[in-house]
């Protein structure tokens, strides 16, 4: 496959960025080692988890990208609130896989503690960053396949 010629948005979240920073950078590192060069890679910032969804639609439509790569981190607090975000965010992103021919790949953490939430962001213990851009390879890949079987 020709990657040099694919278009992947990385949207990250701000909220959290002592995180999703790091999951970013592997993104990133993930996507430039499968070829794909830095002018065809578009990184976005959005303000946390929740808005994800919006933000990658607003890639998909406004870029026409090939991909979406998704990166947030939500970490257990005290409240309800973990679970309406990540009931969110994952309706959001899995809606946006079935309503487009777009894949958008899942590198959000859901986690009951900050340690929990390092160790999986972090490059030595395997990013969760890296693993959904190359998700998002994955499904590009899957999809020529299937192309080129019709």
């Amino acid at each position: 496959m020709n990657w040099e010629s694919k278009r992947i948005a990385v949207v990250a979240a701000k909220w959290n960025s002592f995180v999703t920073d790091p999951m970013l950078e592997g993104a990133q590192a993930a996507l430039k080692g499968k070829g794909i060069t830095d002018d065809h890679i578009y990184t976005f910032r959005c303000p946390g988890s929740y808005e994800l969804p919006l933000a990658c639609k607003m890639c998909i439509d406004k870029l026409n990208v090939d991909g979406v790569v998704a990166i947030g981190a939500v970490i257990q607090g005290g409240t309800p609130h973990f679970h309406y975000v990540c009931d969110a965010v994952n309706k959001g992103i899995s809606e946006l896989n079935i309503r487009y021919d777009t894949p958008v790949s899942f590198g959000v953490l859901t986690t009951d503690t900050v340690e929990q939430a390092m160790e999986r962001a972090s490059i030595d213990k395997g990013n969760k960053g890296a693993e959904a851009a190359l998700a998002v390879c994955d499904m590009i890949e899957l999809e020529n396949s299937i192309t080129q079987t019709e």
